[in-house]
């Protein structure tokens, strides 16, 4: 008396798939040059974006913000921070400081030559003498153009100063300090000469209209994309960020 299969109490046996066609719990062979189709409601796994790497994750679109985090994606730098408005006010202290120091020198240079202009005309003698009112105004002209001088000298300096140096170096000196650089937006690179002169002379402008320079200055805290463009950045397409 043969008791079977004890897996198997009844006896019955266990039934074979027909041939070509698989049973239940058996894996589906595709067909043969027809590829293996994904489940119906379920994502293709590994699929790739066209372009894109394997295995890598999207790739955040240049200029995009990180949820207003302070961090961007420049073209030639990859994710960058933000400066923050301490850091860029700062520079400007900084850079005022330097500006005053070059006033103050060239306002010495004019003041003495004032001087040496004015002692010369103490010398033209007595207003009865010959050729004294000739030589008054000749000593008045050399003040005036001593004094307009000096601060035509002062304005260029700090033109170039502020213009050429974020136009090739992207910062003055205080910015240096403080680990603050200007970049061209959709480059990465320093502003030039075009864009370092736009940013430069849309404070000069507002410093004609009461507090305008310094409303410019504050126009970052006006941007609400999380970038801290001033109007002056905006006009030049630039972006500060921190080195």
């Amino acid at each position: 008396m043969s008791f079977g299969d004890p897996n198997n109490p009844y006896g019955q046996q266990p039934q074979q798939p027909p041939q070509g066609q698989p049973g239940y719990g058996y894996p589906q062979q595709a067909p043969q040059g027809v590829p293996p189709q994904q489940g119906y409601g379920y994502p293709q796994q590994g699929a790739q974006q066209p372009g894109q790497p394997y295995g890598a994750y999207p790739q955040q679109q240049p200029g995009m913000m990180q949820a207003n985090s302070g961090y961007i994606n420049v073209p030639g730098l990859g994710t960058v921070q933000v400066a923050s408005m301490g850091r860029r006010l700062g520079a400007r202290a900084l850079d005022g400081v330097v500006i005053g120091i070059l006033y103050f020198i060239f306002s010495a240079i004019g003041v003495a030559g004032a001087m040496g202009a004015a002692e010369s005309a103490e010398d033209c003698g007595s207003y009865m003498d010959p050729g004294y009112e000739a030589c008054v105004n000749e000593a008045s002209a050399g003040i005036i153009a001593i004094a307009f001088g000096s601060l035509l000298v002062f304005g260029l300096i700090t033109l170039l100063y502020e213009w050429l140096m974020v136009a090739f170096v992207g910062a003055t000196l205080g910015k240096m300090v403080l680990g603050v650089k200007v970049i061209k937006e959709n480059t990465g690179q320093n502003p030039g000469l075009g864009g370092g002169f736009i940013r430069w002379i849309i404070p000069m402008v507002g410093a004609f209209v009461c507090i305008g320079q310094l409303l410019v200055y504050l126009s970052p805290f006006f941007d609400n994309s999380g970038k801290l463009q001033g109007w002056h950045d905006r006009a030049a397409g630039t972006l500060v960020i921190k080195k």
